[in-house]
Parts: C-alpha cells; structure tokens; sequence
C-alpha cells in the first residue's frame, strides 16, 4: 500500500505542476500532507515536516546567501566582461546563444554547486533571451542538462555518494566515466545547436547592431540579479521575425542592450553607467570570488558558513554605507524569498515521503522486481533504474537506499561493484531538474519559468541525454 502511495503521490504532484493547477509551492506542501493522512500517519505530519526542514535547512541557508552573493558580484559588474564575451560570441544569432547557454553553464558547473552555475548563467543569458523574444524554456532545460552531466565531478556529490556508500574510492568511479560523459557533454552541446536553429528558424537571424538599444541618460534603472532591471522605459522594442530597436543617446555614447517586455520591465545587460558597479575593487571581488569556490571545493568550511561569511564580506566592502546595503539586500530579496520558500516547502515533501516509510518501499519493490535473468546485466540495470529514481528521490535515498542493494545483486552474479557505482551516475542528467532538487527552483525562479513548463521540455531531453551516456559507457567498454 506505501508503494502505491508513494507513486501515487509523486505522480499527483507532477501531474498538477504541469497542468498548471497548482503553485509548485502549495503542491509540495498540501499533496504529502493529503497523503500523509491516507497513509494513515496525519499525527505525525509536524514530526515529518520538522524533520525535512532539519534536513534542508542548511541548503536554505547556503542558498539564501549564494544568492545575496553572486548577486552582488553581478552588481557590482564582476561577470560584465564574460557577459560581454557571450554577446561577442552570441553575435545576436539564437544557435550560438543556446550553445553559449550549454557551454557557460557546464564551464560554471566546475565549482560543483548547481545553484551557483544556475545563478550564473542565467544572469548572463537572461537579458538577452529577452530581447531576442527567445524561449526562457529551451534556455533552463540546456543549462539544467548540460549541469546535470558535469554533476557527476567527484565534488559535485553523487559520485562521493555512491563511493561512501559502497566503500570505493571516487576516483575509480569516476576517471573511467570520463569518456562517456564527455560524449553526453557532446551530445548537449548538439542538442543547443538543435534547438538554437529551431529558435533561429522562429524568430530569424538579427545582426547585434539591430538588437541594440541605448539606454537613456536620465533612466533610472536598477540591475537585479536574473532578472534584469526595472525602472526606466526601453527606447524601443521589436515584435515579429525581425526585431529592431531605436537608438536614444546618452550621455557616454556606449551602447547597452536594453529591451521592454510585457510587463513593462526595462531590462540592461551591461549598462556600463549603473551606479552599483566598483571597477576599482574588481580584483578583490574576483580574488574573492576564487578563494570561496576553491574553499568549497577543498572543504575548508560548510558550503552555508563559507556563503553567509562571502556575502556579508562583499556587502560591507563594495557597499560600506549602511543605506546602500539595505538597498542591494532589498534588490534581492525577491530571489531570496521564492527560492528559500520553494526549499523549505520541498521539505514538507521529502518529510513526509521519507518519514512515512513510502521511499523505502517503493525502493524494495522495484528491485524486488528485477528478475534473476537480469542479474548478469545489472550494471545496465542500474543505469537505466538511476534515470527515473534520481528523479523522484533524492541522491541520498538512491545511492545509500537502493545502490548497495543493486551492487549486492550485482556481485551474487559476477558483475563488479565498480561497474554498477559507475552505472548508478548515468541519471544525473535528468536529476538537475527534479522537484526534490532545490537548485532547479533556482534555475526556474530566476528565469521567470512555471516549474510545470521546465518539466515538460526538458525530461525528454535529460533522459535522453542519460541514455547516450549509458550507450557511450557500455561502447567503450566501461560498464
């Protein structure tokens, strides 16, 4: 009965989502809390919830300050000249814009943390998607993608979870995937050119000039993070195949793209007159910025600690007036607020899914499932089981609940542990984009995407994504 439940329930949530019934947040609280009270477990809902929220707690946290701090640095203009360096590249065409999407976020995707490679990316690549009325959807499901495959860097977690878990070293689970992974790599940078012709073939091919705006002097912009700035009026905006902006002067003489959507947000992407931007201490926001993705990396500190410390030494030194630091704090907190209420409400949902005993029976039975002529073959097993149960669990219920009991299997029919450690990656891809991962809300959020719509574009392509690594590993012989 709990497994039936247990896909019941994660199955209503989607449903819901993706027919745009229900908020993901009102979903992730109200669904577990219904089914809660069909397991018959209601009286323990609060101990459920508390426990999810003790365990998402700190990722709240970490994200609560990630953003507070890379939205600074964005302010502050720390990433204009990789920005710059896109428009360069993007030349205004929308194929090298989604491979420009593809290859910023996984180069990003390096430090290990989805939601800084999320905040990123789209913080470079929004405004211009924007301007070009391309699709925000094919933007975050080539970023998530392209993220989850570099997800499975020994720092990044699962391949760290599945070494604890079956007592291996990391490095053996991971340097023989590499040339699989590299063709995913391959595969999603195809893919962006794929969709980037289709969005060419939509919209047409614009020279940069053509979708280039000035921004007035006396416009009274502010940059947000993600979400471009809000304030003054754009000077033009384009509609159909070919867009074209008119040209208002200002004082520098220096162009910045700037745009009006529909609802009257005027978005810059390099406005190089914003008043929050600090050229003389952009070697210490880099230096800064470098010393705190390598303390992750190394683990010097607790992601949350080195986040909450990073954020508030950014804020008193580029911003050392006490009212222009309620002024960038207020700038953020919208991010801030969806973000961290999305994590907390997940927890609701993760609460009760663990702590009513439905994970773990949904896991007996699919591998109760497995028939014993297949035993030979788990290591395939494993990799096709890691596609739709990374998604509907997190990596700690995969690899420490259902990893070691496929490797077990596995060993009792002469497959080795390291074959299956190495299997269990393989749906890494479409883990990134999984309700249970708080980075995605990330991702969406700052996108200005429905979850729902995320969803449905992108699981295709994830899991195909995951099925071309897993025909890469076993063609190059590593499963």
């Amino acid at each position: 009965m709990l497994t039936i439940l247990g896909f019941g329930m994660i199955a209503t949530f989607l449903v819901l989502i993706m027919m745009k019934k229900v908020s993901p947040i009102a979903a992730l609280v109200l669904i577990p809390a219904l089914f809660c009270v069909f397991v018959g477990k209601g009286a323990k809902l609060g101990d459920y919830v508390v426990a999810g929220i003790g365990d998402l707690a700190p990722t709240a946290a970490m994200l609560m300050f990630a953003i507070v701090y890379f939205g600074l640095m964005i302010d502050v203009g720390l990433f204009d000249p990789i920005v710059r360096g896109i428009l360069k590249f993007a030349k205004a065409d929308p194929v090298r814009i989604v491979v420009g999407t593809a290859v910023l976020a996984a180069i990003v995707s390096l430090d290990g943390d989805g939601s800084t490679t999320f905040m990123i990316t789209v913080s470079a690549m929004y405004p211009l998607y924007k301007r070009l009325k391309m699709s925000l959807i094919v933007m975050t499901g080539v970023a998530a993608t392209a993220n989850g495959v570099m997800n499975t860097l020994p720092w990044g977690g699962p391949t760290a979870r599945a070494a604890t878990a079956l007592k291996l070293d990391a490095s053996d689970i991971f340097v023989p995937m590499i040339p699989a992974l590299a063709v995913g790599l391959l595969f999603v940078f195809a893919l962006a050119y794929v969709l980037g012709r289709r969005e060419r073939k939509r919209l047409g091919y614009l020279s940069l000039d053509e979708v280039t705006e000035t921004v007035t002097e006396n416009s009274d912009e502010k940059v947000l993070v993600g979400a471009g700035a809000s304030g003054g009026k754009a000077a033009g905006s384009g509609s159909g195949k070919q867009l074209s902006g008119g040209a208002a002067g200002t004082g520098s003489g220096s162009a910045a793209p700037s745009y009006e959507n529909e609802d009257g947000e005027t978005f810059a992407a390099l406005d190089p007159n914003r008043a929050t931007l600090r050229p003389k201490l952009y070697w210490f926001n880099a230096l800064m910025t470098v010393t705190l993705l390598t303390a992750m990396i190394m683990e010097w500190l607790p992601i949350p600690v080195l986040f909450i410390l990073g954020a508030a030494l950014a804020l008193t030194v580029n911003f050392p007036h006490m009212p222009d630091q309620r002024a960038r704090i207020a700038a953020h907190a919208e991010n801030v607020l969806n973000v961290s209420g999305m994590v907390f409400a997940a927890a609701v949902f993760t609460g009760v899914l663990q702590g009513t005993g439905m994970v773990d029976h949904m896991a007996k039975w699919v591998v109760g499932g497995i028939p014993d002529w297949m035993g030979p073959h788990m290591a395939l097993v494993t990799g096709v089981l890691s596609i739709p149960f990374t998604y509907f669990m997190s990596n700690d219920g995969f690899y420490f609940g259902i990893l070691p009991v496929l490797a077990e299997a596995g060993n009792a029919h002469g497959v080795s542990t390291l074959e299956v450690a190495r299997a269990s990656l393989i749906g890494q891809p479409l883990h990134m984009s999984s309700p249970l991962v708080p980075a995605v809300f990330v991702l969406v959020g700052m996108a200005k995407v429905e979850f729902g719509d995320h969803t449905k574009f992108t699981v295709k392509w994830a899991a195909l994504t995951a099925l071309v690594i897993l025909g890469a590993g076993f063609l190059f012989g590593i499963l």
